[in-house]
């Protein structure tokens, strides 16, 4: 999820420490359709067991909200809190870049 723009971990944010701040959590990211981060990890087929998903793909959104075009190094630094069970790494990095693209293209 998301505190105030800054990706947190749900199971070990206290509910009562969210009094006046705004939360987004990963059913909020698009109210149409998917958002590019979501349809960049379909593309590249990232998910597999679904453990780490909601992390990773709001992880994801927090950095390109900061760093619209991160390098290799600053996708692996920002996704780093994020423990993938299935070892889809290479395909995680592959997507964030994708959706940095995306949302570079003019519409």
């Amino acid at each position: 999820m998301h505190i105030d723009g800054e990706p947190a971990r749900a199971c070990l944010t206290p509910i009562g420490s969210l009094g006046g701040k705004t939360v987004l959590t990963i059913e909020g990211l698009a109210v149409d359709g998917l958002h590019a981060v979501q349809q960049a990890w379909i593309e590249h087929n990232v998910p597999q067991c679904g453990y780490c998903q909601a992390g990773q793909l709001m992880s994801a959104v927090a950095l390109l909200a900061k760093n619209p075009d991160p390098d290799d190094a600053a996708i692996d630094a920002a996704m780093a809190g994020n423990l993938c069970r299935c070892g889809t790494y290479l395909r995680i990095r592959a997507a964030v870049s994708a959706a940095a693209a995306a949302a570079r293209k003019p519409a």
